[in-house]
C-alpha cells in the first residue's frame, strides 16, 4: 500500500469516550472531511449480520441488523471472539478506507481518518496522528454516563484498548479534552493552526 495513498491524511485516534465523535464534528464545522472507522465498521456489520449470526449465534441479530450491544459483551470479555470478528472485519474496513481516501487525497488538502485502534493496529501508513487525550479516570466517567454502565464494565472496556498515556507519547499532535466543549473548540482551532 503506497504512502502516497494517505499523503493528506491524519489519523485522528484516542480511546474510547475521550472525544473523538465531538473533535472530528468540530473540524467538520471548519470544512475538513473526515473519514469514521466506526461508522464503517458499523454499516459492515449489519451488511455481514449472516456471518455474524453463523459465527456467534442468531440472538445477536435481529431483523438483519446485528445487535451491537449484545455481541459487545462477548467480544470485550473474550480475545478468541474478539480476534474471530476483526478477522471478518478489519480488512474490509481497510478496503473502505482506502476507497474513501482516494477521493478525498484528489482535493490536495488534509483529511481526518478516525481510526480508535490505530497504534494498536498499524494497518495504516498514515503520516501524522493526532490524539483525542482525556485523562483515564475522566475517560472512566464519561463512559459509565454515556453507555449508562457500572465502572468495572467501563474499565473492562477500556482495557481493550492500550492506555492512553502511551497513545499520547506516539502521537505526532495531542487535543486535550479534559474540561468543557469551548476548551475543545480552542483546541481544536490551534490544531488547524499548526495543519493548514
Amino acid at each position: 500500500m503506497s504512502i502516497d495513498l494517505f499523503k493528506n491524511a491524519i489519523a485522528l485516534t484516542g480511546g474510547i469516550s475521550t472525544g473523538k465523535s465531538t473533535t472530528c464534528n468540530l473540524f467538520k464545522l471548519h470544512g475538513f472531511l473526515t473519514i469514521d472507522a466506526d461508522k464503517i465498521a458499523h454499516r459492515l456489520l449489519d451488511e455481514n449480520s449472516g456471518k455474524i449470526a453463523s459465527m456467534f449465534g442468531e440472538q445477536y441479530v435481529e431483523n438483519g441488523k446485528v445487535i451491537r450491544k449484545e455481541l459487545g459483551k462477548i467480544i470485550f470479555s473474550n480475545e478468541e471472539n474478539k480476534l474471530k470478528l476483526e478477522a471478518l472485519l478489519h480488512p474490509l474496513i481497510k478496503d473502505e478506507i482506502i476507497k474513501e481516501s482516494r477521493v478525498f487525497e484528489l482535493q490536495n488538502k488534509p483529511y481526518f481518518i478516525d481510526i480508535p485502534l490505530f497504534f494498536e493496529k498499524m494497518h495504516y501508513p498514515i503520516p501524522r496522528s493526532l490524539v483525542i487525550y482525556t485523562p483515564k479516570e475522566i475517560q472512566v466517567k464519561r463512559l459509565m454516563d454515556r453507555d449508562k454502565i457500572t465502572k468495572e464494565e467501563a474499565e473492562l472496556k477500556i482495557s481493550n484498548q492500550w492506555d492512553i498515556e502511551k497513545k499520547k507519547e506516539m502521537a505526532d499532535m495531542v487535543i486535550d479534552n479534559s474540561k468543557d466543549l469551548k476548551h475543545l473548540q480552542a483546541e481544536v482551532e490551534r490544531i488547524m493552526d499548526l495543519i493548514i
